[in-house]
This record gives structure tokens, sequence and C-alpha cells, in this order.
């Protein structure tokens, strides 16, 4: 399976005042940090290298996570430094320890989703990059893809259409080559990436039909909880 990057260097402004002395993928979760549940859910997927993108109390995940052993996973660490990157930035100057290719997570999300399809769909498609779209439909977050027939045409996050009734579901898969032009100078965004990608033609869509899980919101903890609470039940 490809390696993951996580993009783990978020201020999560949201969750203050728990985020202003831990970093996002520390908050607990169902008794652990979430991070534990996200690294765990990428080993049982095959997935068995990943570095975390983290800037913001980096330091304290690190500490926390150390190897990645512990969790089925090897891991490494990209730093942001003085200046924040951005999603895209961070990925850019990632790119080293990641390979030819590559998955793409935020670090605030929790994906149950065939991987494996993912990956022989990004692969097939000869494309620099691949999105994965739900159809949402608005019911999670706000929509922001118009797919159609296996293909996105259509993608914003700040001007959504009515026509955009999938929004990304957070798993992304790149070549390394997609990021030749994003500076690490300055902050870049991963959906400014998309949109440039998809003007030219190299991006290819995927749907899933699991709903997403994320932790950048209150309501989207007691979501996450909730849902692992019934996996334990499930699993017993």
């Amino acid at each position: 399976m490809l390696p993951a990057a996580v993009l783990a260097g978020g201020l999560a402004t949201r969750l203050r005042p728990i985020t202003e002395k831990i970093p996002k993928a520390l908050v607990e979760i169902d008794g652990e940090p979430f991070l534990a549940h996200q690294l765990r859910l990428l080993a049982a997927n095959n997935i068995r290298k990943a570095t975390l993108c983290v800037g913001h109390l980096g330091a304290n995940i690190r500490e926390y996570a150390g190897d990645g052993s512990r969790f089925g996973i090897e891991l490494t660490y990209s730093f942001d430094g003085p200046t924040l990157l951005g999603t895209a930035g961070a990925l850019a100057q990632a790119v080293p320890l990641l390979g030819e290719r590559f998955f793409v997570i935020y670090g605030d999300s929790y994906l149950p989703c065939d991987y494996a399809a993912v990956e022989r769909a990004f692969l097939e498609s000869g494309k620099l990059a691949q999105m994965t779209a739900f159809e949402n439909d608005g019911q999670w977050d706000a929509s922001n893809v118009e797919f159609e027939g296996g293909r996105i045409l259509a993608y914003d996050k700040k001007h959504p259409t009515p026509r955009m009734r999938y929004i990304d579901f957070g798993l992304g898969a790149f070549h390394a080559s997609a990021f030749r032009n994003v500076p690490q100078t300055h902050s870049s965004d991963l959906a400014d990436l998309y949109s440039e990608l998809l003007a030219e033609g190299q991006l290819a869509g995927f749907e899933v039909h699991q709903r997403f899980y994320e932790i950048g919101s209150f309501q989207g903890i007691e979501d996450l909880s909730r849902f692992l609470t019934e996996q334990e039940r499930i699993d017993l």
C-alpha cells in the first residue's frame, strides 16, 4: 500500500480552549488521543508508513506517537518550521520522506473506507492526483464538489453551487510531481492545488460511500465518539 501523509499542523481554533495546550491530534476521543484511532485505522488498511506533517505543538505529537511501532505503522515527521507553509506547502516539504506516490489525509479526519480500492483507482487513472468524493448533499458539512459519471466536474470550497452535492471526502492520492511548483517560502493551500490540477485535467475522482468523521468541531467529536462506541460493540 502507498504510504500516507497526515496533515496535523493546524491551529485548531474551533476547539479552543482545549487546543491551547495540546494539538488537535491529541484531543481525547473515546478514552485516548484521536491520533491513536487514526493510526490504527491506517494500519488496519495495510498502510505501513506515514509521515506526520506537524506545526503547532508538533513536538507533543512526536513525543506521544514516537516511531509508531505500537500502532503498527512506521512514522516519520516533517515540521513546518518558523514559517507556516499551509497544507500544500507542508506536503511539498515532506515529499522526500514520502516517495513517488502517496495518500494524503487530514489530521482531524477518521475515514473508514476501502483504501486498497482508492489506491487501485489512482494508479489506473494515470493522473497526478485523485480526490475521493462522498455524496454529502450538505448533510455533515458544506458540499463543494460537482461529481458525475466518475468524474469531478467542479470543486470550490469558497463558492459552492447548487450542483455540488458531493464533498471532498478527505482522502487524496498524489504523485510527488504534483507538488513541483508549490512554494515552500510561504503558505499555500491544498484546495488551491486540487483546483489547479482539475483545470489541467490531472485530477481523477473516486466515489466512496461511507460517511466521513472529523474532530474539527465539537459536534464532529461527538459523532466520532458515538461511531467508535458502536464499532466496539460490533467487535464484541
